[in-house]
């Protein structure tokens, strides 16, 4: 796990002073570093009856679809509102300042379809709670949530696994 957490790069004071932002875009690219990284978020569902992979807006796409390839099985994008072009069904939900909206097409996942939801990074959960949510509203199983940081200490997987949903993470930065 040591040349995962290398890989990433932490920026201070962003977006806003006191911030410690984990930065994944180095991670990407490095060719090792993110093969790595989506092989280890695949193995445990190898093999798997995993039909779908979601992931969030925007790096999430980036793993999801590396991921999705990886266990030949489908990928679902979840968006911020209005980014879709086809009927969607959509969820609002908490940010710091503010409620935000994302959406997913309506016929992106079947009842009982089993999925993976992915993202770069959980921090409170809002987000991520939200998508499982969404997921759920439309009548998908999601079996794990999967992200490559984890920042504990502000308690976003506990949220997720409150839910009933495994979160798998790959690097931890307690104190974020």
């Amino acid at each position: 796990m040591n040349d995962l957490r290398s890989a990433i790069r932490t920026i201070s004071d962003y977006p806003k002073p006191g911030i410690e932002f984990r930065d994944i875009s180095t991670l990407l690219g490095n060719p090792r570093a993110f093969r790595r990284a989506v092989d280890e978020l695949v193995q445990p569902y190898a093999g798997s009856r995993i039909e779908k992979v979601a992931g969030i807006e925007a790096r999430g796409f980036i793993l999801g679809g590396a991921i999705a390839h990886q266990l030949s099985c489908g990928f679902v994008p979840i968006r911020k509102k209005g980014k879709l072009p086809h009927q969607t069904v959509s969820i609002s939900y908490a940010l710091e300042y503010g409620t935000d909206e994302m959406e997913m097409h309506v016929d992106a996942v079947t009842r009982g379809e089993e999925v993976i939801l992915v993202d770069d990074l959980i921090a409170t959960g809002g987000t991520a709670t939200a998508a499982v949510q969404l997921l759920q509203k439309l009548g998908a199983e999601v079996v794990a949530a999967c992200f490559v940081i984890d920042l504990p200490d502000l308690g976003g997987a506990r949220k997720i696994e409150a839910l009933g949903v495994p979160v798998r993470t790959l690097v931890g930065f307690p104190g974020h």
